[in-house]
């Protein structure tokens, strides 16, 4: 399938504004003929700039997706154990993406606590790592363009900067007091207050 990733115009460059812009947007995971939807409801932004961005040593081959296009998704391996996922934001070049750091679920509950043994309810999918598991997101999908399946990043209406709540960054170890990280405020899905 063609990609359409020119259909993500609508995402802001920076990825500060990339944040905001993308609560409240949806992640469909199609898998084994099912459909898992969740929410976004908690971002931080990593640019190029930023020292706690993998991509402010430049671009490696690690980091090549964070390079690329808009709308395409970079997963990384943490801890030697979790996977994390962002949705690359900017100008092809400029090393810049938003990191997923919870969600809602919206369908396929179900199916997502199959794949989180144990969890229910907001542990379902409150945090980096359970989100990419709850959505079987590990480093396969690395570079998905978002616009065509497996995985595709559906646009919402925005929200109204009244129900964002703006914070520093957490579980990170250099630039720590940068307020990059954005959760819809009353969402109980939020990883951390």
């Amino acid at each position: 399938m063609p990609s359409d990733s020119d259909s993500f115009n609508w995402l802001p460059p920076d990825s500060l504004a990339a944040t905001q812009r993308l609560l409240g947007c949806e992640l469909e995971r199609e898998l084994g003929g099912q459909v898992l939807r969740v929410r976004i409801v908690e971002t931080e932004a990593y640019d190029q700039s930023d020292p706690a961005s993998h991509s402010f040593r430049g671009h490696t081959p690690r980091t090549s997706v964070m390079f690329g296009p808009a709308g395409h998704l970079y997963v990384y391996f943490t801890y030697g154990m979790h996977y994390c996922c962002n949705i690359v934001v900017g100008p092809a070049g400029h090393g810049a993406a938003v990191l997923l750091r919870a969600a809602e679920p919206l369908e396929g509950e179900l199916t997502m606590a199959g794949l989180r043994p144990g969890a229910r309810g907001v542990n379902l999918t409150n945090g980096p790592a359970k989100l990419c598991q709850a959505l079987a997101i590990t480093r396969e999908l690395n570079g998905q363009d978002l616009a065509v399946p497996p995985l595709r990043l559906i646009q919402r209406p925005a929200l109204e900067p009244a129900a964002i709540t703006q914070t520093t960054r957490i579980g990170i170890k250099h630039a720590t007091d940068r307020p990059w990280r954005l959760y819809i405020t009353d969402n109980p899905y939020i990883s951390r207050r």
